[in-house]
């Protein structure tokens, strides 16, 4: 039985890449399996939503569709990556902006759009990173992608150049890309300079742990872990009694008393924790994925 098996909130400190959050995690809970929904670039900081242990299984369930960010842009500065961590590719003068001109530059950019991933990114094309071809000074082709965005906001600082904003956008959204064409619609050129992630869905950072925060806890013998079943709220759950719940775990298609219109079903046990994922296969429901039981922990 594994004492290390749930969701975990993160929040990223800047300079660490998903990955090293990751290694920490491992280290921390000594638990080989840890997985994380949605990445963050080296210079953001905010939430990581993490699964540890078997509920790595559960990882699909919290690529949430829909992300809100905070942080800053400087217009006038444009770089390679469309970011601080970028070399300076084009300086261009700052247009006098009123927070009207802003507003109104914003608008346009609402709703649904298509945007071209950046050469310095994750995605690959026939096979390769684009960030590795991009070192080696190669630019290729990109397919333009559809994103949302449902609130965006700029507010003036101190500096003229530099603008606040708060962005909500569906996953695969890159905020820097967003910004850039922002300031391009202005008259300028701009780039990233500080880009927080608040949330993820039902998710939101306040909820999260640093991992040194994290380290803290386990020392102390705390238990930071969400159970499993907070992967699946967005599904309809039904709980099984002891014998279905038994023929579910040995893999064998059951049937349910209750009336279910969802394909897809959460099983939990009588405690609320969370037995598996069963999927609809004619008037039987067939166990898609099947989490261990764990009768000692506690469930929620």
């Amino acid at each position: 039985m594994t004492t290390s098996n749930g969701l975990l909130l993160l929040d990223k400190a800047q300079g660490l890449t998903s990955h090293d959050v990751v290694a920490g995690v491992r280290k921390i809970l000594n638990e080989r399996r840890v997985g994380h929904a949605g990445t963050l670039d080296p210079m953001a900081t905010g939430l990581l939503v993490l699964a540890v242990g078997p509920s790595t299984r559960l990882l699909r369930f919290a690529q949430s569709e829909v992300k809100r960010y905070r942080g800053t842009v400087r217009l006038g500065i444009a770089t390679d990556s469309l970011d601080a961590d970028g070399a300076v590719t084009e300086e261009r003068p700052v247009p006098r902006v009123s927070q009207g001109d802003m507003d109104g530059a914003v608008s346009r950019m609402m709703g649904v759009q298509l945007q071209v991933p950046p050469m310095v990114s994750a995605i690959k094309v026939g096979g390769q990173r684009l960030h590795r071809l991009a070192r080696q000074g190669v630019e290729v082709k990109r397919e333009a992608r559809e994103v949302t965005i449902s609130s965006f906001a700029l507010t003036k600082s101190a500096d003229p150049a530099v603008w606040d904003f708060d962005v909500e956008c569906t996953v695969g959204t890159y905020v820097r890309v967003l910004l850039s064409d922002l300031a391009q619609g202005i008259g300028t050129v701009g780039h990233l300079t500080g880009l927080r992630r608040i949330s993820s869905g039902s998710f939101h950072v306040d909820d999260a742990l640093t991992l040194e925060q994290l380290g803290t806890a386990v020392a102390r013998g705390l238990t930071p872990l969400r159970p499993p079943r907070a992967f699946v709220t967005q599904l309809e759950q039904v709980v099984l009694n002891d014998e279905t719940e038994r023929r579910v775990r040995m893999g064998q298609q059951v049937r349910l008393d209750e009336i279910v219109e969802a394909s897809e079903i959460a099983a939990l046990n009588g405690g609320g924790g969370l037995i598996g994922i069963l999927r609809r296969r004619g008037e039987g429901w067939q166990p898609e994925l099947v989490l261990p039981d764990e009768p000692s922990r506690a469930q929620g």
